[in-house]
C-alpha cells in the first residue's frame, strides 16, 4: 500500500479548508454587535430594551428574558422547542423574518456570513 506524500496531503487540505466553516472572531463580533445595541444589550448589567437581553442566549431555549414581551410567533416557536444554537442563530441573523414569520424584530439581517459567525462567537462569550 502506497501512502500519500505530505505535500499531496497539504495540497488537499488547502483545497478542503475553505469548505469547512470557520469559527467566528468574538472581538470582531463585539464590533458587529454595535448594529444590535439600539435594541439589545448583553452583560451582567444589561437591561431589557426594545429587544430582549441577549446574555446567555447561546444554547438556551427561546424566550430567556423574563422581562421582554415576545411576539406570538416567538412564543409559539419557544413552545415548539426552539433553542438558540449556532445553526438557528445563523439562520435568524441572516433573515429574521424568513426564519420566524411574524417576528417583531425589524432588523433585516446580516448579509456577510463572516459577521454572522463573529457575532455568534461574541454571544457565546456572554
Amino acid at each position: 500500500m502506497r501512502l500519500a506524500s505530505p505535500m499531496l496531503i497539504a495540497t488537499l487540505l488547502s483545497l478542503v479548508a475553505p469548505i469547512v466553516q470557520a469559527e467566528g472572531n468574538a472581538e470582531k463580533g463585539a464590533k458587529v454587535f454595535r448594529k444590535c445595541k439600539a435594541c439589545h444589550a448583553v452583560g451582567a448589567l444589561a437591561k431589557t430594551g426594545t429587544g430582549p437581553v441577549l446574555t446567555g442566549v447561546m444554547d438556551a431555549a427561546a424566550m430567556n428574558d423574563p422581562d421582554f414581551q415576545y411576539s406570538d410567533a416567538l412564543i409559539k416557536a419557544a413552545q415548539d422547542g426552539l433553542v438558540w444554537d449556532e445553526e438557528t442563530l445563523a439562520a435568524f441573523l441572516a433573515k429574521p423574518r424568513d426564519f420566524l414569520r411574524g417576528t417583531q424584530m425589524s432588523f433585516s439581517g446580516l448579509r456577510k456570513e463572516s459577521e454572522i459567525e463573529d457575532i455568534i462567537a461574541y454571544l457565546a462569550q456572554q
